[in-house]
């Protein structure tokens, strides 16, 4: 990459995960409000999580986990998270680097952010549904060129929307 260039797609793709990050201070800092729950699925190999072996044993790729009911010690670090979670009675803390996410998606908003570990998105990988969602209708953001998984995973915003034409 020329040094005459902007890197735009590490500029979307850390200012997407602020996003997470700040969205799991606030829990952090104030609990979960009302029906309001996150999925965050990671890849376990990426360089800084910290699992266990006996998770690793069980996800040796990528691990999805819930920060719902019972979580606890959550903290929300500049690069990384920390939680500790239950997992079949045995408490476990989990360090996760934001550049390991691949999903992050809080299904009472019907909100959620895909990402590809490891590598910024590309424009192209950015799509738009058809039709363009209302300003009322809840909106997904893709950075991986599928829609994440939540109920409206059809409604996934453009940034060309955004962009002077």
């Amino acid at each position: 990459m020329s040094q005459n260039t902007l890197d735009y797609e590490r500029l979307v793709d850390g200012a997407l995960k602020g996003v997470v990050r700040e969205a799991l201070a606030l829990a952090a800092r104030r609990g979960l409000p009302g029906a309001h729950h996150f999925y965050v699925t990671f890849k376990t190999t990426h360089p800084g999580v910290e699992i266990s072996d006996t998770l690793h044993g069980r996800y040796p790729d990528e691990m999805t986990i819930v920060i719902q009911h019972q979580f606890w010690g959550l903290e929300a670090n500049e690069d990384t998270f920390e939680v500790t979670l239950s997992f079949s009675g045995v408490s476990e803390r989990l360090k996760v680097p934001y550049a390991a996410l691949t999903t992050f998606v809080d299904p009472s908003d019907k909100f959620g952010l895909q990402f590809r570990a490891g590598a910024a998105p590309t424009p192209t990988t950015i799509q738009t549904a058809t039709p363009e969602p209302k300003a009322s209708e809840p909106k997904t953001l893709s950075l991986a060129g599928a829609a994440a998984p939540t109920e409206s995973a059809d409604k996934i915003v453009s940034l060309d929307s955004f962009r002077k034409k």
